[in-house]
């Protein structure tokens, strides 16, 4: 992880909420209180940072994908450029009540929004009765703002990504319920107990919103490449033993041919 602590501070991730907000469990993440704010202790922040990015890093490396989530209007974009440029799953527009502990009912209604965009992409949908037409357009603009960063999902994620879990209480509720790990950039207005690996952050200004991510994305980035890197030497590895089993092959063939051939007449 190419970060120092400096770089928190530059981006000011230091600065938690006024003390009257103040959730005494993040009490082991506070350096100090001053001027009626809480002041984070920014080498915390880098040890849980660094162990949150290789715990992302090494899931990403054998199959996972992590799901993003950040619905406040400081992540929105950073979380979307985020998860776009990694090709994992984000919600940033509202979080589906369900989308994990539902997930099959979330997967049929995200079957129907592919079968409006297809309808509107072929033609079909221009050729319904006005009225029709108009009423699956407003479900279809509803959908988009769910199903946005869910489009090639097929199966729960194995992980969860957060900015804020205050503000994704109930994402968070629900990957705690199925037992699918929870990285966050928890604020000191927060419970970090709910969390597998808490980053203790300013989660309100977009300039550490987006250094906490951007370090996250780059362990996923590593972690994508590593899966690559496997997959194709399991690929050489069996384009190997392919080629071994060739010659095996024929030379158990070759006795059968030769017994078959006729015997010569006896003098």
């Amino acid at each position: 992880m190419n970060l120092e602590v400096k770089d928190l501070f530059d981006a000011g991730v230091h600065f938690g909420h006024q003390l009257r907000r103040k959730n005494p469990k993040s009490k082991t993440f506070i350096f100090d209180d001053r001027h009626g704010v809480s002041i984070i202790d920014l080498e915390k922040t880098h040890a849980c940072l660094e162990k949150a990015c290789a715990f992302v890093e090494e899931l990403v490396a054998n199959g996972g994908d992590v799901l993003f989530v950040g619905t406040k209007k400081q992540a929105q974009d950073i979380v979307r450029e985020a998860a776009e440029a990694t090709q994992m799953p984000f919600a940033v527009s509202r979080w589906m009540g369900g989308g994990l502990t539902n997930f099959t009912t979330i997967k049929r209604s995200l079957e129907k929004y592919k079968k409006f965009l297809k309808m509107e992409d072929d033609g079909t949908l221009g050729k319904l009765h006005k009225k029709e037409a108009s009423a699956i357009r407003r479900e279809m603009s509803r959908m988009h703002r769910n199903f946005e960063g869910f489009m090639q999902v097929e199966a729960p994620p194995q992980a969860l990504f957060v900015i804020d879990i205050k503000t994704e209480y109930i994402a968070v509720a629900e990957a705690n319920r199925l037992g699918i790990p929870v990285i966050a950039l928890v604020d000191t207005n927060s419970d970090p107990e709910l969390i597998n690996y808490p980053i203790p952050g300013n989660d309100d200004a977009s300039k550490s919103i987006r250094l906490i991510v951007d370090t996250v994305t780059e362990a996923i980035q590593r972690g994508l490449n590593a899966r690559e890197a496997r997959m194709a030497e399991k690929a050489a590895a069996k384009a190997k033993a392919a080629v071994k089993q060739k010659p095996a092959e024929k030379a158990t063939e070759a006795p059968a041919k030769q017994s078959s051939a006729p015997e010569a007449p006896s003098a």
